[in-house]
């Protein structure tokens, strides 16, 4: 399953709920819209500052993914940024493929 990467920043209305329900709430609630979507969380970490949640997640596409950053973009309460992170062995099979690209001005 694809795993991402996720940075969250709260706006003023989700600190304000975090400081109410506090980090096992939101951890959570994480998980139950991952599993909703079909995917896992392996891991939550807050930070200080910015990013203020930083998530490492399964999801079983891209689509899934989006889908969850869009859900909870629209929220307001937290702003997204997702990471698609690949494994070494991704890697190797990337840099073996061939790709036709000229650089600007040659």
């Amino acid at each position: 399953m694809p795993k991402y990467l996720i940075e969250a920043s709260y706006t003023l209305e989700g600190v304000k709920g975090f400081a109410k329900d506090g980090g096992s709430k939101r951890r959570e609630a994480v998980e139950v819209a991952l599993k909703s979507l079909g995917g896992k969380l392996d891991a939550l970490y807050f930070a200080f500052g910015d990013p203020d949640v930083i998530v490492i997640m399964d999801a079983p596409d891209n689509v899934s993914a989006a889908a969850a950053s869009v859900a909870i973009n629209a929220t307001g309460a937290v702003r997204l940024k997702t990471v698609v992170l690949l494994t070494p062995e991704e890697m190797d099979a990337a840099v073996k493929k061939t790709v036709n690209y000229r650089p600007p001005g040659r």
